[in-house]
């Protein structure tokens, strides 16, 4: 049985609380969560150790004890990017297969040190959305999509990345500026990409489902809503990466997403202005 461990800013969160169950099922016990590490305890929920005796997870005192322990590494922490840098620095350095969960960075220079240092360290790396994996958008034509308007739930700051990871997907990793269009109540944000191609996020409250409209230039459109098991298919594309070392996601395309991410923010502050987004790498 290959051994994965938990690194987290703290372990009762939703993620934490599904993937166990979600990857021993998906590997039929081949693969199990049987370590874990938090930085805190929850200051809403379960600590630590109780959250750790309720999944019958051992709980370990560092997070150099994990990395030691464990074949494949998961640093979670999903709606507190902040730490991605801290929590990942030794799992970077070991070697092992490590996923770090959404959002990878909260800015472009963090998601840049990450990946230098997971390349100078010969640690395969990957972060995606689940949403990427949504059958409806792996499926869709992308030649020729001159527009999308997307919409979904949530806040700007840690659920836009299911609406951009799944633009840059059919897009490309290469947008040139950004403008925010929204309010207050329904965060928005303009992308504009290379020939004149662009992309608009809409969030618009949790009874909002994740949805996209295309157009295409040749005139055609077409509607998508992630009805698939996308997390289901998330796990099982997890699982290829901890078996072969080979992440599907280019690193250039999760850049590219944490840039938009940082550069939505600081478009915020001067509203129906363009930003720039920058190209060089640091």
């Amino acid at each position: 049985m290959a051994k994965i461990g938990f690194i987290d800013y703290f372990l009762d969160e939703w993620h934490a609380e599904k993937y166990p169950e979600w990857i021993e099922s998906a590997t039929d016990g081949k693969m199990k969560v049987t370590y874990a590490y938090g930085k805190t305890d929850s200051t809403t929920g379960l600590s630590n150790a109780d959250w750790c005796e309720k999944k019958r997870i051992q709980l370990l005192d560092s997070i150099e004890a994990v990395v030691e322990q464990s074949d494949y590494l998961i640093v979670l922490s999903p709606d507190n990017p902040e730490f991605h840098e801290e929590l990942s620095a030794l799992p970077l350095q070991s070697g092992k297969p490590t996923y770090i969960d959404k959002t990878f960075a909260p800015d472009r220079k963090t998601a840049l040190r990450l990946f230098e240092s997971a390349n100078h360290h010969g640690t395969p790396m990957y972060s995606t959305s689940a949403l990427r994996f949504a059958t409806e958008y792996i499926e869709t034509d992308k030649q020729g999509i001159e527009t999308i308007c997307s919409v979904g739930p949530g806040s700007f700051s840690n659920y836009s990345i299911h609406q951009i990871e799944p633009i840059v997907s059919l897009m490309g990793s290469e947008p040139k500026r950004v403008m925010y269009i929204g309010t207050p109540k329904s965060p928005a944000l303009l992308i504009g990409f290379a020939d004149g191609r662009q992309a608009t996020i809409h969030h618009f409250g949790w009874e909002c489902p994740f949805s996209m409209v295309l157009n295409y230039d040749s005139g055609n459109t077409k509607l998508l809503k992630p009805e698939s098991d996308f997390f289901g298919l998330f796990i099982k594309n997890l699982i290829t990466f901890f078996e072969t070392g080979k992440p599907v996601v280019d690193p250039s395309e999760t850049i590219a997403i944490a840039t938009l991410i940082e550069y939505g923010h600081k478009a915020a502050k001067n509203p129906y202005q363009w930003l720039e987004l920058p190209s060089e790498t640091v």
